[in-house]
């Protein structure tokens, strides 16, 4: 055990903080205080996929916390109706206030039932955290105001809180008071959000997503293969460049590249036209549901630069692969098995015709190196995506809060999977004679990951860009968890055996308990009261498939956020709840716009699944985060020690 004088360097440096024995006593007393709040509600995202206006109708409504809420506070008091317009309110508060304008007979009567229930409602929610915490997120015009409402009303000031209602009514302002109300509940409905993986490509709006979650008080993410691929972009990665672009192309999805980012693809564009222009490129065309958005010639350029990045993509690919035999990736060599006269390729012991063999960029004695144009071109991308001021500011804070795993209260979150053998063994990876397996794979690939973006040694740097691209397609990669990514395969070969990827064994294992104990173990998480929570791979809700596996140990969370997956899922989605009493499961029913959830005021989710219920209420004290005050406090008592001791000197 150490003494004060083994703590004497630590305790001097938080002397600076809390100069005095006032200060630390202060300090001890208002963290001491915090452990027997009541626990916070944490809320689990996961593969949001673009989708801006779902995501945050979800965020808006937590899940259905508030409308929880409302429904503890007005059981018997409210209609279901007034229920569900209250709810709609807190959500949209602008947008629900000016719909009812004009509609009510009397207004003043209106406003004063209202406020009281929106303020009851911000008490109960306020409830769980320390007053100057909620103080820090009061609006500044209002803050005195609110403050003074959310306290418990005393008998002695029932006419002082009443004179306060009726002068807000009075002055015209109880409308911007109502949407200051509203965002507070929004705000401190959730103590902490958690992103588990996949915010980019498919929909739209990543980059609104993206700056929500930086003006979110308190998250946190753990990567998915779809952001990691733009983390590798924006750190320069010519491969991870060219997937971030082919993907946008295949889905004619350019509104977070172009205007999002402001990504110049100018160059792409004029060397496709050049290189192209004569070829139909009828594999690479956008797909039909934007027919009425595109014009004809619209169509085929993204067409043909649709190929010209994809040929980029697999030259630069395979340069990796040689470049980086660890990575086990031969069979990703293809080009130079294309026979171009024939028309043909061969993948181990089969040859198969090529959809497409107009391949004019393509050198049979060096398959994959660029031409000089194609080399201008993802040069000059280089430059574009390093220069997207926006895109690099999201990518800091992306590694900033986030990481390929983490630990919280007691649960283990990550994105794809553990790479697991088929005995059940984790899945060892093999560099310069060391093996990484487990949480020490996960761990090292977090820090390649930061190389290849932080690092200024050339070679450091590039070492770790090529890890973001392995953590985008690699077999073992804890993001990805395929033997492949058939990339080729679908553009260029008809044989639909061929654009197979077999999942890791990990996912044929996680539905057995002994697995996910083992796992969570594996990450000094409790297996008997800890949880996996997992996205990445789609549940097909509507063919019966259960989000919870291995007898409530592992939870997955990703059942079809994207447009794109809800044929195949049946649901929008799931999310997690997990607050002081309870876990809840929300499945969620496709987003059709916030004007639609206004209008019909749809305030939740209609299905709500409680997975766990505790039997005492927890407080901060049981968890993580209560482990860390105490740290705190624990340290804090050692500087009061030290400062009767006379070991540290008081500042003040």
């Amino acid at each position: 055990m150490q003494t004060l004088e083994d703590q004497l360097p630590y305790l001097q440096l938080l002397g600076k903080e809390y100069p005095s024995i006032q200060a630390a006593s202060a300090a001890i007393i208002n963290l001491s205080a915090q452990l027997s709040l009541p626990k916070g509600t944490e809320h689990y995202l996961s593969d949001i996929h673009g989708e801006y206006e779902a995501f945050r109708h979800v965020l808006r409504n937590g899940s259905g916390s508030i409308r929880r809420k409302i429904e503890e506070i007005f059981a018997a008091s409210l209609s279901e109706q007034d229920k569900r317009s209250l709810a709609t309110l807190i959500y949209y508060p602008t947008q629900k206030l000016s719909l009812v304008q004009g509609t009510i007979a009397d207004e003043a009567a209106w406003y004063r039932a209202t406020l009281s229930q929106v303020l009851r409602v911000a008490r109960a929610v306020t409830a769980k955290y320390p007053q100057a915490q909620v103080r820090h997120f009061l609006p500044n015009h209002f803050a005195a105001l609110i403050e003074e409402l959310l306290e418990e009303h005393s008998e002695d000031k029932r006419e002082y809180y009443h004179s306060l209602i009726e002068t807000v009514i009075a002055t015209g302002t109880a409308n911007a008071f109502i949407v200051a109300l509203a965002e507070l509940i929004q705000r401190l409905a959730i103590a902490r959000l958690h992103i588990i993986g996949d915010i980019y490509d498919r929909g739209p709006g990543a980059h609104q997503i993206m700056d929500t979650l930086i003006e979110y008080h308190d998250v946190d993410i753990q990567w998915g293969n779809h952001d990691i691929v733009w983390m590798g972009a924006a750190a320069g990665s010519g491969a991870c460049i060219a997937n971030v672009i082919r993907i946008c192309l295949r889905y004619a999805n350019m509104e977070t590249l172009e205007n999002g980012y402001a990504i110049s693809l100018l160059p792409l564009a004029s060397f496709a036209m050049d290189c192209y222009g004569d070829d139909p490129c009828s594999r690479f065309q956008p797909p039909s549901i934007t027919e009425n958005e595109l014009t004809a010639h619209e169509r085929q350029l993204m067409a043909r630069m649709h190929k010209a990045i994809t040929i980029i993509q697999l030259k630069l690919e395979g340069q990796i692969v040689m470049r980086r035999p660890q990575y086990q990736m031969e069979g990703r060599l293809l080009l130079d098995k294309i026979d171009v006269q024939r028309g043909t390729v061969r993948i181990v012991d089969s040859v198969y015709p090529l959809l497409d063999a107009h391949l004019p960029t393509l050198d049979p004695e060096h398959p994959y190196a660029l031409t000089e144009r194609e080399q201008i071109v993802i040069d000059k991308l280089k430059l574009s995506f390093a220069n997207s001021r926006r895109l690099q500011k999201h990518v800091r804070f992306l590694f900033a809060k986030g990481g390929t795993y983490l630990v919280h209260n007691g649960n283990l979150l990550y994105h794809g999977c553990v790479a697991m053998n088929e005995d059940g063994s984790f899945k060892a990876f093999k560099v310069g004679g060391e093996a990484y397996a487990g949480k020490a794979f996960m761990d090292r690939v977090d820090r390649l990951a930061r190389h290849g973006y932080y690092a200024t040694d050339p070679e450091q740097k590039q070492y770790g860009m090529d890890a973001m691209w392995y953590l985008w397609s690699g077999e073992q990669s804890p993001l990805f968890g395929k033997e492949k990514m058939a990339t080729f395969e679908r553009y260029f070969i008809a044989d639909k055996a061929t654009h197979t990827e077999n999942r890791n064994a990990y996912y044929m294992l996680r539905d057995q308990e002994p697995t996910a104990r083992k796992i969570l173990q594996e990450f000094g998480v409790n297996p008997d009261t800890g949880h996996i929570i997992n996205g990445h791979v789609p549940v097909k809700a509507m063919k019966g498939e259960s989000p919870v596996k291995a007898g409530g140990k592992l939870i997955v969370i990703d059942g079809g956020f994207s447009k794109a997956y809800q044929n195949k899922t049946g649901i929008a989605g799931y999310t997690l709840v997990n607050d002081s009493h309870e876990m809840l499961l929300v499945a969620h029913d496709p987003f059709e716009s916030a004007q639609h959830a206004i209008e019909k005021e749809l305030d939740s989710a209609p299905q709500t699944t409680v997975l766990e219920v505790s039997p005492v209420r927890k407080r901060v004290k049981d968890t993580g985060m209560g482990q860390e005050i105490q740290r705190q406090i624990d340290a804090l008592n050692a500087l009061l020690q030290a400062y009767r001791e006379g070991l540290v000197k008081e500042r003040e």
